[in-house]
């Protein structure tokens, strides 16, 4: 096992939420070997999530951190997946992802986005939360950035709001949840250092 595999397996992260963003998130850090993630919904998996979000057809009616736990096992066993289903509020943010060093933010809604991020940043100062915003629609690949403050990164074009002109699509939506996956690798691992081949 390599020192960037035994850093990993040893990494836990929260995944706040589990449709598009958070469950295309959560399947990239598993396929690194991450080794814990705690993820959270009070959702079930609808017909209308299958366009973006990382579930399956025989899945329907499940609930998502149970058919998420069941994927990422499916990928890789060895994963711990701890799963809760239910709707966080400020106290249960700081008890369930009390173990995770970096917190993906994967909500839908504003309030929560802001409820979540607030108490980690307040709350647990020690901890960073990697969250998303402006991924609806599609093109536009040059927009989509990941920026900065603190322990706060937030991904996406932080511009474009969901509507029915401009709906959540699986490569917009993947390609946020992918920055988010590779923001919290940078975080656990640091920044990649480059090696100049010798001419």
């Amino acid at each position: 096992m390599t020192l960037i595999k035994k850093k990993l397996a040893k990494s836990c992260v929260g995944i706040a939420g589990c449709g598009g963003l958070g469950s295309n998130c959560a399947m990239a850090l598993a396929r690194v070997g991450v080794g814990k993630l705690v993820i959270v919904d009070f959702d079930a998996v609808q017909e209308s999530n299958l366009n973006r979000q990382y579930y399956f057809r025989d899945q329907l009616g499940q609930k998502k951190v149970a058919a998420l736990r069941e994927n990422i096992r499916r990928i890789d066993p060895g994963i711990r997946v701890e799963a809760h289903d239910l709707k966080l509020d400020a106290a249960g943010v700081t008890r369930v992802f009390a173990p995770c060093r970096v917190i993906v933010e994967a909500f839908d809604q504003a309030e929560m986005k802001r409820m979540l991020i607030e108490t980690v940043l307040d709350e647990m100062p020690e901890k960073f939360v990697v969250a998303g915003s402006g991924l609806a629609g599609w093109g536009q690949n040059n927009a989509l950035h990941t920026r900065r403050s603190g322990n706060l990164f937030i991904c996406g074009d932080e511009s474009r709001e969901v509507s029915n002109a401009l709906p959540p699509l699986a490569p917009r939506v993947g390609i946020v949840a992918n920055l988010q996956a590779n923001q919290v690798l940078e975080i656990l691992l640091g920044e990649p250092t480059t090696h100049k081949k010798n001419k």
